[in-house]
């Protein structure tokens, strides 16, 4: 039976480990792989001779370190071999380095080509391409969805605990903190919050609603 004491005991152990959680950065893309858009952009400037189609991948701040190394590495490659290998893979990880400061997150080191980068990222190029966000549109639907009924379910699975039971109350706190930091976080990605701030005028709703 559920009871309003540990209801209310829960929400406020809730609404201190929300107020802990900061929304993680979100650049996952493949813009770090091998065959990503920033390598297959510094591969035909390689190719090409012409850096410009390039520099929209970096800041402007960040301009004139890239045009360096562009030229000291085609330099490098006209001598051939393991030169020309090493060259590009340090033109690429120059690029794709600045791109990644340039979005706020670390630089982790290339990828290889074929890493798997979820199902967003593939769809959403492909409606850059086709002029189409439904597909999109649909796959986002269904993976938040089919999330969403993950964590409520464990969630409301876990609330029907004992006021003395402290172990289960414990892990109903944990389902109640995932599960309404899943909303938070979309909410906050939805209003345009890309970082690590809560957005403002945030509140916890469970607090909220507990409160009365």
């Amino acid at each position: 039976m559920r009871t309003s004491r540990a209801l209310s005991t829960i929400a406020l152990a809730g609404a201190l480990a929300l107020g802990s959680l900061a929304l993680p950065g979100l650049a996952h893309a493949h813009c770090d792989t091998m065959d990503g858009p920033v390598v297959l952009a510094a591969q035909r400037a390689l190719a090409s001779g012409e850096l410009e189609p390039l520099l929209i991948w970096v800041r402007e701040q960040d301009e004139a370190e890239v045009r360096h190394a562009f030229d000291h590495v085609r330099r490098v490659r006209e001598l051939g071999g393991d030169a020309a290998t090493l060259a590009d893979r340090f033109f690429f990880e120059t690029v794709v380095r600045l791109h990644r400061e340039g979005e706020g997150e670390p630089y982790t080191g290339l990828k290889p080509a074929g890493t798997d980068v979820g199902r967003a990222v593939p769809a959403g190029d492909r409606a850059l391409e086709s002029g189409s966000v439904e597909e999109l549109r649909a796959l986002l639907h269904t993976i938040v969805d089919e999330r969403l009924d993950e964590l409520f379910a464990d969630a409301y699975a876990r609330s029907d605990f004992a006021p003395s039971d402290v172990a289960a109350g414990r892990e109903f706190v944990a389902a109640y903190v995932e599960f309404q930091h899943f909303g938070e976080l979309l909410e906050a990605l939805a209003a345009g919050h890309h970082g690590h701030d809560t957005p403002a005028g945030h509140t916890n709703p469970a607090a909220q609603h507990h409160a009365h």
